[in-house]
């Protein structure tokens, strides 16, 4: 087993047939130990989770409410499927998310699976001139930030929702 940073950090997973090897190395019984101090074991700790998750869906959805009640409006950047997952989790649809981009040309011209948000070329974003930018693959915000750093010519902020609603400055 290793750790990578894949998508803000993932594990890598090497297995092998029944009876053919030994014990569980050194980094799994490491990872083994840290899962017990942080209480992975404990129930209450997924109980913590779900309410830290139910929290970030009412902060978005609260957040796309009061923008589009204030005239505002928000697009998206990116078509991840952990960005899909979490705008189907929250209930948005295109009356809160205009649309969203992808850099991939896969996934241009195609709509977000359940939500059935549009996906453009990014160039859409310069086209439509939103208020905000809701970054959907969060754990790469600061490449996304760098990359589309024009949309504050015209006043644009960009929005991360994860781990709690932040508008960046």
């Amino acid at each position: 087993m290793e750790e990578i940073p894949t998508h803000g950090g993932s594990l890598r997973i090497y297995g092998r047939h029944a009876g053919r090897g030994g014990e569980p190395g050194e980094r799994v019984k490491e990872l083994a130990a840290r899962e017990r101090r942080l209480k992975f074991e404990d129930l209450d700790t997924y109980r913590a989770f779900s309410e830290r998750v139910q929290s970030t869906r009412r902060g978005l959805r609260d957040f796309l409410i009061s923008a589009k009640r204030a005239g505002k409006r928000v697009v998206g950047y990116g078509a991840p499927a952990k960005g899909n997952t979490l705008l189907n989790y929250c209930g948005i649809s295109r009356d809160l998310l205009a649309f969203t981009v992808d850099r991939s040309p896969h996934k241009q011209n195609t709509y977000l699976p359940g939500t059935h948000i549009p996906v453009h070329a990014p160039e859409r974003i310069s086209e439509a001139k939103p208020d905000y930018v809701l970054i959907l693959p969060w754990n790469i915000k600061e490449e996304i930030v760098q990359q589309m750093s024009h949309i504050r010519s015209w006043g644009g902020r960009f929005v991360v929702p994860i781990p709690e609603v932040r508008v960046l400055d």
